[in-house]
């Protein structure tokens, strides 16, 4: 699996969760195809069915948007990198080898937090980012991300928006004052979920609230804001 990497551990990594993931696609697509049809939110984090149904599924975001994140990464020197929604590890592999490179061109430490609510989902992250040979550069925070992220450390630089639609905008809350000026959102699926992520978008893209902000209408739309206030 060729990335914009150009690390052949990583990638190999990538390539065998890439597999996983197209062969869970076709039952994930029934399943929420299923949930539209009978008028139910799709994204309702208190719906019991819906996390033993992802409890076990590679949710990731897509290859490009990830080669976009590390590109985007190395382009400011991200070295505090945040991440909602780990899951097994594929956006947080390129994130933390972003944060790599960086450090390895112009020295100093960084680090990519990542967030998962499902204890063994974090577990297999952590063995997928160790078998890539980014665990340095990787602390995965187990938990309720309202309250695992409270605290990152510093100012963050880099902050990647991808889980529980209802969950965003708290998140986003407790990240926000933690953000640097001229730190970076990345939140995904905002086109696809318009009206669920209302309440996100509508923060981001008011100017009162230090944001500048662009919709990229791709693969269900991203959403790219930049913290200027």
């Amino acid at each position: 699996m060729k990335t914009v990497l150009c690390d052949a551990r990583a990638e190999a990594v990538l390539a065998r969760l890439d597999e996983q993931g197209r062969q869970q696609s076709a039952e994930m697509r029934r399943y929420y195809d299923a949930k539209r049809e009978s008028a139910k939110r799709t994204t309702d984090p208190a719906s019991k069915h819906d996390m033993d149904f992802v409890r076990d599924k590679l949710v990731a975001l897509d290859p490009e948007k990830c080669d976009l994140c590390y590109t985007l990464c190395r382009a400011i020197g991200a070295r505090r990198v945040v991440e909602f929604g780990t899951s097994f590890g594929v956006s947080t592999i390129y994130l933390a080898a972003a944060v790599r490179d960086t450090v390895r061109e112009r020295g100093g430490e960084g680090i990519v937090i990542g967030t998962e609510i499902e204890p063994r989902k974090a577990e297999i992250a952590a063995a997928n980012i160790a078998e890539a040979g980014l665990s340095p550069f990787v602390e995965v925070r187990v938990g309720d991300a309202r309250e695992t992220l409270k605290n990152a450390g510093g100012p963050v630089d880099f902050l990647l928006l991808d889980s529980w639609i209802p969950l965003v905008r708290p998140v986003m809350d407790v990240m926000a004052p933690q953000l640097r000026r001229g730190a970076m959102v990345l939140c995904d699926n905002v086109e696809k979920y318009e009206r669920e992520y209302s309440d996100y978008t509508s923060f981001v893209r008011d100017p009162k609230n230090g944001f500048r902000s662009v919709l990229l209408s791709h693969q269900g739309g991203l959403e790219i804001s930049i913290k200027l206030g």
